[in-house]
């Protein structure tokens, strides 16, 4: 909405200019702001937050009246983590909707909603949201822990990220990475990523400065792994109150921070070196009005939490971040960045292959961080101190960008 606020203030500035007349266009020059991304995405951060915030007791109060509480497992199942997590019975589920429904609110307000990478990610975000709101809906109507089976639940999204996958290599405005023809005609495109722009079919890394390899049409089924990879990791975070929100916090805002240089032409190509593209400024809107509404949810979802995201937020969450990571051209940066993600993933897949293998387990329970919570440490501990590590890779990865 601002930026068509702009559009329109910025003709009859001009109009205006050229006829030598001083209208209200020229009164109204503080909208020159609008044009801004710095503005418009800390603008959407706060909106995001702000709705959050103002709109979640009334969401918490519609879910409770709606009977939406989130079903746990059972002393059968998880043994002593179940006397642990008893109190959590009957807190209401779904909250993700809260967090979905500010960051759509705040992008229309703020970004070009029609951008592609805008689009792309936001459209990713609504699908795989659906697919979650699908799958606690259909827990808290049976009153167990299982919902959809996992079959049909990864069928799913693979079928959302290959769209997404599919689009991102094959909009022009995405695929064109590097500098712009009139840049290049200009003498401008003095950056070392050699002569031709990379490609968004090419896997880069901010320490070699160019492209690892370039996997042409073989990148499709990459980009959907890394969409389904990053969605069901945020999910298996989401396990402890506020765990996977303040984590996707960090990780958020380290995106946004890469998706604003990404679109600076001589702070990516010159400066930085990093996968250079006009349009992905943009995005930084979008994941700053993620990050605000995490910041929102947090205020409800912190321990003890008065609502849970469910699967509607975290894989709405996980599919919005490995969209954007695509996006970006860091989806190898995602594995630093996003580590604690990676390492929720990774302790559970080590876990199962150990037992199926060995007969054995390596940790005490899966996702580690119950594992940890087995180990003594009350919940709040394990959360805080896995915040700490988010934040920590989060400026670890960024400073990855000018070490070389």
């Amino acid at each position: 909405m601002l930026p068509a606020i702009y559009d329109f203030w910025y003709q009859a500035f001009e109009a205006e200019k050229a006829s030598g007349h001083q209208g209200w266009a020229y009164s109204c020059s503080f909208l020159n702001l609008f044009q801004y991304i710095t503005f418009r995405a800390a603008f959407a951060g706060l909106l995001a937050f702000i709705l959050s915030v103002i709109f979640g007791p009334w969401v918490i109060r519609r879910l409770i009246s709606l009977k939406v509480g989130q079903p746990i497992r059972t002393a059968a199942e998880v043994h002593q983590l179940a006397e642990l997590h008893g109190g959590k019975v009957g807190t209401p589920t779904m909250g993700g909707v809260l967090i979905i429904g500010s960051v759509i609110i705040s992008t229309l307000v703020f970004a070009r909603p029609l951008n592609p990478f805008i689009a792309v990610c936001a459209c990713t975000m609504v699908a795989c949201g659906l697919l979650g709101f699908c799958d606690d809906y259909k827990k808290v109507k049976e009153k167990k822990s299982d919902g959809i089976s996992s079959r049909k639940k990864l069928a799913w999204q693979l079928v959302i990220a290959l769209v997404a996958a599919s689009f991102i290599y094959f909009k022009k405005e995405i695929s064109g990475f590097g500098a712009s023809p009139q840049q290049i005609a200009d003498g401008l495109a003095g950056f070392r990523l050699g002569q031709n722009p990379i490609g968004i079919g090419a896997i880069s890394f901010p320490l070699f400065k160019r492209e690892i390899i370039d996997l042409n049409l073989l990148i499709i089924p990459f980009f959907a792994i890394v969409i389904v990879g990053c969605s069901n990791a945020v999910n298996l975070t989401d396990g402890l109150d506020g765990l996977a929100t303040g984590t996707t916090i960090s990780v958020a805002l380290s995106y946004a921070f890469l998706a604003y240089l990404a679109g600076h032409f001589f702070m990516a190509t010159e400066y930085l070196v990093i996968p250079h593209n006009r349009y992905i400024g943009e995005l930084a809107i979008f994941l700053m009005a993620l990050a605000g509404a995490c910041f929102g949810f947090l205020w409800f979802n912190c321990h003890p939490a008065k609502v849970f995201m469910g699967d509607t937020g975290s894989l709405a969450i996980g599919g919005a971040l490995g969209t954007a990571a695509i996006c970006t051209k860091q989806e190898l940066l995602l594995v630093i960045i996003g580590g604690v993600f990676v390492m929720e993933a990774m302790s559970v897949i080590l876990q199962v292959g150990s037992f199926k293998l060995r007969k054995k387990r390596i940790f005490k329970m899966s996702p580690i961080h119950h594992h940890f919570e087995l180990l003594g440490w009350h919940e709040n501990q394990v959360i805080i101190r896995f915040w700490i590590v988010s934040i920590m890779l989060a400026l670890f990865g960024l400073a990855l960008l000018k070490i070389a």
